[in-house]
């Protein structure tokens, strides 16, 4: 039962049990015989022992249970109260109801299975276990999947959220044509396309396991490894990224058909030890993640304006999934301040994807970059015009070709430092 929150089932049914065990013990003891006699009296019926006990037995089996599932799941305490209130006026009223129809009807039992549910819930609730899906409401709202929730609801880890490194992984995905759009559409037209690509990628990768850190005018961050557990982090955030391009070219087109206009969306990719833990204040709280690899997913999505690429990965994430996805090489880069340098790479498709061509050409385009490297500028520039796709632009093709070409009249070219990403 992947939507059920079992851990609460399993504490509702020991909890409804004990009650209506008890209840059931005092009902057979007589224990209510003296309750009902004084209340036959004050309504002036007739009241005749054990006629209506077979009665009874349904309807406060159906109270201990219910009153207990409703005060252990419902996470407001005003509105457990509210329901359990609800319920002694539905029996205190029904006893009136019966009383002008002439029949006697004994309330005891039943406000009794409401009473002990509603405080032995309340009693769970306030501890730790019991106030599990209060807090994943207050700190992760909607920017998980119901299958997520659920999950985390039932595990029976504990809610770590003062702080905890994690490895996790990064999807950083930006629009870099808002002064474009903004111009060309009317406030309304901006503000309904901007949020198409937010609500789709958003919702998109929540579904697919993500966490939904952040999404604003511009961009969204979405981590995938926390705050459920998923050791094939990398993986996964390399699937959900390949997959959303796709479905963002999707949104793209329904765009263009309305509006005429197009979102340019870029996404970088990165995994690293984090720190995930509930930041911020009591009003304004959420799980989030902390750490330079979370900019360094930043900085690969903006490096895609260089490259011309549209999904770049940072050297942990091409390690971890390697053996799921094909990519190329795109840059050696100085990603700390002692110097060492870093592969980024180009993530193309999943494995056993490409076909025999796309597969020649990143073989050719990967040999063009270690000639480039070794500054051997005509068989590199060789290799990269052979890696030229027929079907369209490759835009770090054309970057290697231009680059090449400016290295060789002593033109500066952009790169990675010079770009300030």
């Amino acid at each position: 039962m992947p939507y059920c929150p079992v851990r609460y089932l399993k504490v509702t049914l020991i909890t409804g049990s004990f009650v209506a065990i008890f209840i059931a013990v005092l009902l057979q003891g007589g224990l209510f015989v003296r309750l009902d006699a004084a209340l036959a009296a004050f309504t002036m019926q007739p009241y005749v022992p054990d006629l209506h006990r077979p009665v009874q037995y349904p309807l406060f089996l159906f109270f201990a249970f219910a009153i207990a599932w409703t005060t252990i799941d419902i996470p407001r305490n005003s509105l457990k109260a509210v329901v359990a209130a609800g319920a002694l006026l539905q029996i205190i009223s029904l006893v009136w109801v019966l009383r002008l129809l002439g029949i006697f009807f004994s309330p005891f039992p039943s406000m009794l299975a409401i009473v002990l549910s509603f405080c032995a819930g309340i009693i769970y609730s306030r501890s730790e276990a019991g106030s599990r899906k209060r807090v994943l409401r207050q700190v992760l709202g909607d920017r998980v999947s119901t299958k997520t929730f659920y999950a985390l609801l039932n595990s029976s880890a504990p809610l770590n959220l003062e702080g905890e490194r994690r490895e996790v992984s990064i999807i950083v995905c930006e629009i870099f044509n808002h002064d474009d759009l903004e111009a060309a559409l009317s406030a309304p037209d901006y503000v309904a396309l901007t949020n198409s690509f937010r609500r789709n990628a958003g919702d998109f990768l929540v579904e697919r396991g993500g966490y939904l850190d952040e999404c604003d005018g511009e961009s969204l961050r979405v981590v995938f490894g926390a705050p459920l557990p998923n050791e094939d982090h990398a993986r996964t955030a390399c699937e959900a990224a390949l997959a959303l391009t796709e479905r963002l070219d999707e949104v793209n087109a329904e765009c263009h058909g309305i509006w005429k206009q197009m979102f340019d969306f870029r996404i970088g990719v990165n995994s690293g030890d984090m720190v995930v833990a509930a930041y911020g204040s009591r009003r304004l709280g959420t799980l989030s993640v902390a750490g330079e690899p979370v900019e360094f997913a930043r900085r690969l999505c903006r490096a895609n304006l260089i490259y011309g690429s549209r999904i770049l990965l940072g050297t942990n994430t091409f390690q971890e999934a390697e053996s799921a996805i094909e990519v190329r090489p795109m840059e050696l880069i100085q990603r700390y301040e002692d110097g060492s340098r870093e592969e980024i790479y180009e993530l193309l498709a999943l494995r056993d994807v490409l076909s025999f061509e796309d597969l020649e050409r990143r073989d050719l385009f990967w040999q063009g970059v270690i000639y480039y490297r070794e500054q051997l500028w005509d068989d590199a520039l060789g290799l990269f015009h052979s890696a030229r796709s027929s079907s369209g632009a490759d835009g770090p093709v054309e970057f290697y070709i231009r680059r090449i070409e400016q290295l060789r009249i002593g033109t500066p070219s952009l790169d990675w430092t010079s770009a300030r990403l």
